[in-house]
């Protein structure tokens, strides 16, 4: 298969829905994050002394669709990369856009929060910076836990997880879209896009997430969902970018996907709250059976927020003005940036916040404001600015002209 660009002609007009999408889940990880806070149940870096419940309960409205979208989406650039570029340099452009930022964050963002967890659990605790990075960066390699294959007592890659998939992902799609033959590639795409044109049948794509909870079950350090899952998000992405009757079924299927969501969803949390022990990985009945909502809630979720999003872009008319044109061209490329940036300012700020004699909703909202605040002036100030700066952030270099700011 020499590249897709031979398998299927689709529609190229650019997609902004898909960009606001996965910049609305990059922002709303702050709101996620700083829930994780004052949760009774989550091991996150920095506890309030007080917590509850309910923060996160509203929060986790999102763990059923958010890393899905965005993995969803990223699928569905890699088809248009790989027309592009080819195998190749497709290949050689993933390393740059997601493993130059992986290796520059790992080297200087990412060790602060689990330095951060230390102070915070031990008052005692008076080790430096310095010295814990070298406790932080003494690993070793092991292939048991691909793609995840850097080790160590402190060693963590901490959010940029989704990063690391990413990448291993995108690796392996190259050489297997370089191998397969096109012409059964185009009988198989054909096949199932004719399938599709049934309403409903769509759907059907959500019963392999179903088993891959149920058999591989969830991994709560990759917010709920399977590394394998995510895999099959890709390369759904991927394979509805090939041909618009994807797209068109989407569409059609938005309405009945997203009562079927709902009503997973409710499902799922009244599981979760009555088959106690550990639903993410036992193999109860009851724990089997909310993962496999589970995962067809998941699939439900983004057939229904991609199609009725769709469905509205195709009923708005005029074009956006120079001034929405900008904010957006500013805040479409902001996406992987602000996702590195996040956590270790979210922790920061929380790390001095959480000592405050205030209420849950100050401290939160406290959190939430500073964090947005600070990320956006690194962003802006720090990070888009110079090309080695954009380099190492996963962005491409500024086009001659391009505005500085949103005006």
């Amino acid at each position: 298969m020499a590249a897709p660009r031979e398998v299927a002609p689709v529609e190229s007009a650019r997609r902004p829905e898909l960009d606001a999408i996965r910049l609305a889940v990059v922002l709303g990880l702050v709101f996620f994050h700083t829930a994780l806070v004052f949760d009774p149940r989550d091991d996150y870096y920095v506890k309030n002394p007080q917590t509850t419940d309910a923060i996160t309960v509203l929060a986790g409205l999102g763990v059923v669709w958010a890393m899905p979208a965005l993995f969803l989406i990223s699928g569905l650039g890699a088809w248009h990369s790989l027309r592009r570029r080819g195998p190749g340099g497709f290949a050689v452009e993933r390393l740059l856009r997601l493993g130059v930022p992986l290796v520059f964050a790992t080297l200087t963002v990412i060790p602060v929060p689990q330095w951060l967890r230390l102070r915070a659990a031990d008052p005692g605790y008076d080790e430096s910076y310095p010295r814990f990075l070298l406790r932080f960066f003494d690993v070793r390699l092991s292939l048991s836990n691909f793609p995840f294959v850097v080790r160590g007592e402190q060693f963590e890659t901490g959010h940029l997880w989704f990063v690391v998939l990413l990448l291993a992902f995108s690796l392996m799609l190259a050489p297997l879209v370089a191998w397969l033959p096109a012409a059964r590639v185009v009988a198989a795409r054909d096949a199932v896009a004719g399938a599709t044109a049934r309403r409903g049948v769509l759907l059907l794509a959500a019963v392999p997430f179903a088993v891959i909870l149920a058999v591989h079950e969830m991994e709560e350090a990759y917010a709920g969902w399977s590394r394998w899952a995510y895999l099959l998000f890709f390369v759904y992405g991927f394979a509805l970018a090939a041909d618009d009757r994807f797209r068109a079924a989407m569409r059609r299927d938005a309405v009945p996907a997203a009562v079927a969501g709902l009503l997973l969803f409710l499902a799922v949390g009244a599981g979760l709250g009555t088959v106690g022990g550990e639903p993410f990985t036992d193999r109860t009945p009851g724990a089997v059976l909310t993962r496999v909502l589970f995962g067809l809630a998941g699939w439900c979720w983004l057939v229904a927020i991609l199609g009725l999003l769709d469905r509205r872009r195709g009923r708005v008319a005029g074009t956006p003005g120079a001034g929405s044109r900008s904010a957006y061209a500013y805040l479409a490329t902001a996406a992987l940036p602000l996702y590195i940036l996040h956590q270790p300012i979210v922790v920061a700020v929380a790390y001095f916040v959480v000592r405050w004699d205030a209420p849950i909703p100050v401290k939160y909202t406290v959190i939430v404001a500073v964090s947005f605040a600070v990320m956006f002036a690194a962003y802006d100030l720090l990070v888009r600015r110079t090309r080695v700066t954009r380099l190492l952030f996963g962005m491409r270099a500024e086009p001659a002209g391009a505005p500085r700011k949103p005006t």
